[in-house]
């Protein structure tokens, strides 16, 4: 009903820059709260930051003032720009949406494939 799609990422020096998008198509009615979660090898998936549909924003501390979430409710596309970029962000990023599917009266969770994010020299 709903399928996200994410690109930008690779493979990026210490100190670097990325920035993913994630664009969601299909039946979709609203969409409300939009995220970016990592998971890297031998790790459990965390959130990165979270973006509501008023544009408040919440991020993990690790990646507070070096990473920006933003959203274009008219592309239905949330963006994740990675600053300042570190080893240890390397990980697969996965978007994550709140949606209100057309016809529908419950909010479903709808994931991304995971874009491959490496921070390395």
């Amino acid at each position: 009903q709903v399928q996200l799609v994410e690109s930008g990422g690779g493979l990026v020096q210490p100190g670097g820059s990325l920035r993913l998008s994630c664009a969601a198509s299909g039946s979709i009615g609203r969409l409300y709260t939009m995220g970016w979660y990592r998971q890297a090898p031998g790790k459990q998936r965390e959130l990165v930051a979270t973006i509501t549909r008023s544009e408040s924003t919440n991020y993990q501390a690790s990646v507070k003032g070096r990473f920006t979430i933003s959203r274009d409710n008219a592309k239905n596309t949330v963006y994740l720009q990675m600053n300042s970029l570190k080893p240890e962000d390397t990980a697969v990023y996965y978007c994550q949406m709140v949606v209100l599917v057309q016809d529908d009266y419950r909010t479903s969770d709808y994931w991304g494939q995971g874009t491959q994010v490496t921070v390395s020299s």
